[in-house]
């Protein structure tokens, strides 16, 4: 484990990386900045949810994990969707004759809701085979693998149970994030994640925000989301340890109940890895960094000016971002 060299500051500013663009969400200000067909970059102020700043419970360690992911998943996908209407030409309605009349009944009913109704259900269907998929395949994988004669060696202690769980859970993930990179629009996705990470350090190095400065820093860093998401898939082993039942259904309803739990404990876990540079940190973000590999690829320099127009945007005044 190769020792990052220090910073002059970390800041609190994060991103996304999006179609055609980078979000970027800053302590006062967000914003998303999309390249266009013709070549221009598109800045644009959002409204992020700001689910932490309601209450002052909402602030509270393990809790702000859970209010933070809630938040950043919300925020995220509204400006997904935006930078998905900036990024494409405007484009012509079909005129009324040449539609169908499927497609005239879902216009008449409907209007512009339809998006959003499809992009409701499509995501709800999403999260079911997510749930479906890692957590009660892997059970019922193991629950299988138990029934095989002379399978002993799997052991039938709770411990055995979750590490096998565990592992075919990341291998899953894995799976999925080399299948993503057989998409073109994917593979430029993770080109702006590059171009995100590497803003990020360009300014915390304390350099000018200019394309040649950006394209220089590493595109690995420790406040990833990859990261992130690698430590709650990694904690989820630990957690389910204890979680006694063997039965496929009633297993993964309790790994579900407990999610809340493992996403706050990561991201105490992630926040205390980026302030921080020693062996012990270095262990815990070493998988996340690894998988960076897969999630984020070298920019071009267009997407790093996408990257600082937005970044130049939610840089406050009075260092407020800075927190080391």
């Amino acid at each position: 484990m190769e020792k990052r060299e220090k910073t002059k500051l970390i800041t609190s500013i994060g991103g996304q990386a999006l179609m055609e663009g980078i979000m970027m969400r800053g302590p006062k200000k967000t914003a998303i900045a999309v390249r266009r067909a013709d070549g221009e970059i598109l800045l644009e102020e959002m409204e992020p949810l700001g689910l932490g700043k309601k209450a002052k419970i909402l602030r509270v360690p393990i809790i702000r994990g859970i209010v933070n992911m809630i938040d950043s998943f919300g925020t995220g996908y509204k400006a997904l969707m935006r930078s998905a209407e900036l990024a494409v030409d405007d484009v012509e309605e079909t005129p009324e004759e040449e539609m169908s009349k499927f497609e005239k009944w879902i216009d008449d009913k409907f209007g512009d809701k339809f998006l959003k109704i499809f992009m409701g259900i499509a995501m709800v269907i999403s999260i079911a085979f997510c749930v479906a998929l890692f957590f009660f395949v892997p059970t019922w994988l193991f629950n299988l693998l138990q029934m095989i004669p002379n399978s002993e060696w799997l052991g039938s202690h709770m411990i055995y149970r979750s590490v096998f769980e565990g592992f075919i859970r990341i291998l899953l993930f894995l799976g999925y994030m080399a299948l993503c990179l057989l998409n073109k629009d994917v593979r430029r996705l993770y080109k702006y994640h590059g171009a995100e990470h590497k803003t990020i350090f360009c300014y915390e190095y304390g350099l000018d925000l200019t394309v040649e400065n950006v394209m220089k820093q590493r595109r690995f860093h420790p406040r990833c989301g990859t990261s992130f998401i690698i430590i709650i898939l990694i904690l989820g082993i630990f957690v389910g340890c204890f979680i006694p039942f063997t039965n496929p259904f009633i297993r993964t309803l309790t790994k579900v109940l407990c999610i809340p739990l493992v996403v706050g404990l990561g991201y105490e876990l992630i926040k205390v890895c980026g302030r921080h540079d020693n062996i012990i940190t270095r262990i815990i973000s070493a998988p996340g960094m690894w998988m960076q590999h897969l999630t984020t690829k070298e920019p071009d320099p267009d997407m790093a000016e996408v990257a600082i127009k937005a970044m130049q945007y939610v840089i406050p005044e009075n260092g407020e971002d800075r927190i080391g």
